[in-house]
């Protein structure tokens, strides 16, 4: 078992899966991708599992894909194996997020049912700042939970928001303080774990197939645009302005 991924069941069915790498403010590496889908997968195969909660180990929940280590893979990728296993879970699934939660990070979020966010969020969906598209199906999620408009607001603008913006949108369920937050998300995950597991599955999976072909489609398309995008000037405009530590000059393509 990774100790990228720690994993913890109580007595009430609620299974806490913990993102554990806080050094790097729990970026996705390929290893904690593959341990975070795994843990997914033993959970929906689990009947001792009624809910699912998500949290990040430190001050983050996630700042999402580590760069240093998303390099190939042998078969499927394992961020793409992930998010998969993560839009076909069929059990409930609560995240208390707080610190950091950008990328991959915010993405996650958008595919549990409950989300509980700290009053140190910082959130923010980058993809047109780094001269790329959205991922993990968000291009179709973004809009399904909070709405279009809203939606393209924030996909493109890629401005950040905090707590009270995320509650104000529709992504956020409930904001409390850090020190409160996981203490606050797991009360939740044991009210709800409390009822039938079979009951519990069968709401699940009437509230969201009818968006899983979507956000399936919607991760398609995306991977094709990700094809497309990365590597072109303005995405290593937007990679180097990072590494130097400066503004992206976006101007000197539209010449």
């Amino acid at each position: 078992m990774s100790e990228t991924v720690l994993q913890e069941l109580d007595d009430r069915g609620v299974l806490l899966l913990t993102l554990n790498r806080p050094q790097r403010k729990n970026a996705f590496s390929n290893e904690q991708w593959q341990a975070f889908g795994d843990a997914i997968e033993a959970a929906g195969e689990n009947p001792a599992v009624a809910c699912v909660v998500v949290t990040g180990a430190g001050k983050d929940f996630s700042s999402g894909v580590d760069l240093a280590d998303f390099g190939e893979s042998e078969g499927e990728h394992p961020f793409n194996a992930c998010a998969r296993k993560l839009v076909n879970f069929d059990k409930p699934v609560v995240s208390a997020a707080k610190g950091v939660a950008v990328g991959g990070g915010a993405t996650l979020l958008l595919h549990t049912d409950v989300v509980y966010v700290g009053e140190s969020l910082r959130m923010r969906f980058p993809f047109t700042s780094l001269g790329l598209v959205p991922e993990w199906g968000s291009s179709y999620q973004l809009q399904a939970v909070i709405g279009a408009r809203r939606a393209a607001e924030l996909m493109y603008t890629s401005e950040w928001l905090d707590a009270g913006k995320a509650l104000s949108v529709g992504i956020a369920t409930g904001v409390f303080s850090d020190e409160e937050l996981l203490d606050k998300a797991m009360a939740k995950a044991r009210e709800i774990a409390q009822w039938p597991v079979s009951s519990l599955v069968e709401t699940k999976r009437l509230m969201r197939d009818v968006h899983r072909k979507a956000i399936h489609a919607a991760m398609d398309a995306e991977q094709a645009g990700m094809e497309k995008l990365a590597g072109k000037p303005e995405n290593i405009e937007a990679v180097m302005a990072i590494l130097e530590k400066r503004a992206p000059d976006f101007s000197q393509f539209r010449k």
